[in-house]
């Protein structure tokens, strides 16, 4: 892969986002890719899959949420679905063409949501470890991972070893000097680089699950565009009663389930990821110039 990244800002609702650039190296255009990253995260855990659609004609777009990474903090501690929504259908309106959208969890449902007001924002849409119908029990756990690094870490190590604890299943990393960019050193301490605010937003506390389902799922009866659910096989956030009522609510979805892999599919296995990503624009997308 000779492609390479540069940093961009977009404009969201009322945010500037920041976002690493993905471009063919062969001046290739098969269209735009926007990438989001699920809560807590950043645009960099689309590294892989942005250098490898780049390698096969696709602009990239990995962006930043709103709250996290380099992207602007809301001034009014907005980090509702809708708000992430809002600021994809922003985002894609400054585009050429219709993007596809890939997005991962929290990326996923604003994704999902999106689509739901706006058919034709995208010409198709990726679900990664996303359903309306959600394991309460993994989405607590998630939510614990993220309340505990709330106080910081006194080191890199300490901050490997809370990831290498949620995700007990994946390889840890001989050296913790990736977590770099997903933290910031304050008063020597180190913090998740995402707005605390986000956790207690009151539309994303448990006392709102049913409430973010009913919403998810009217949005999923109105997509339209091609549509892949890719699953992490062992995910504890997405299990099979999701992934039916997901194919019954978009009944021309596919489904890729990724042996070995959790809810956070693009760690744990980014090439099967990629590699079914691909496969899913070759088939469903058509080239602008057909």
């Amino acid at each position: 892969m000779t492609s390479t990244s540069t940093v961009t800002r977009l404009p969201g609702a009322g945010v500037t986002l920041v976002a690493d650039r993905f471009d063919p190296a062969d001046g290739t255009d098969r269209g735009t890719v926007l990438l989001l990253h699920g809560g807590g995260q950043t645009r960099h855990s689309w590294r892989r899959t942005g250098l490898n659609l780049a390698a096969n004609g696709w602009c990239a777009l990995a962006v930043d949420a709103r709250g996290h990474g380099d992207s602007d903090w809301a001034a009014d501690g907005d980090y509702s679905p809708a708000a992430h929504a809002h600021d994809l259908v922003t985002v894609a309106a400054e585009l050429d063409r219709p993007p596809v959208v890939v997005g991962a969890s929290m990326g996923g449902m604003a994704g999902l949501l999106a689509l739901g007001t706006h058919p034709d924002l995208a010409q198709a849409l990726v679900l990664v470890d996303i359903t309306p119908v959600a394991e309460a029990d993994g989405v607590d756990r998630v939510a614990a991972f993220m309340r505990d690094g709330l106080s910081g870490f006194d080191s890199l190590d300490a901050a490997a070893a809370a990831v290498a604890a949620y995700n007990p299943h994946r390889p840890r990393p001989p050296r913790p000097d990736g977590l770099r960019k997903n933290l910031r050193l304050r008063d020597g301490r180190w913090y998740w680089h995402w707005d605390p605010r986000m956790i207690s937003h009151r539309e994303n506390g448990p006392d709102q699950a049913s409430f973010r389902e009913q919403r998810a799922r009217a949005a999923a009866r109105r997509i339209t565009v091609p549509t892949l659910l890719i699953q992490g096989r062992q995910s504890d956030v997405v299990g099979p009663e999701g992934v039916r009522d997901l194919l019954e609510l978009i009944p021309h979805a596919r489904h890729l389930a990724v042996d070995g892999a959790g809810h956070m599919v693009s760690g744990d296995d980014n090439d099967v990821l990629t590699e079914g990503l691909i496969a899913f624009l070759d088939e469903s997308v058509p080239h602008p110039r057909s």
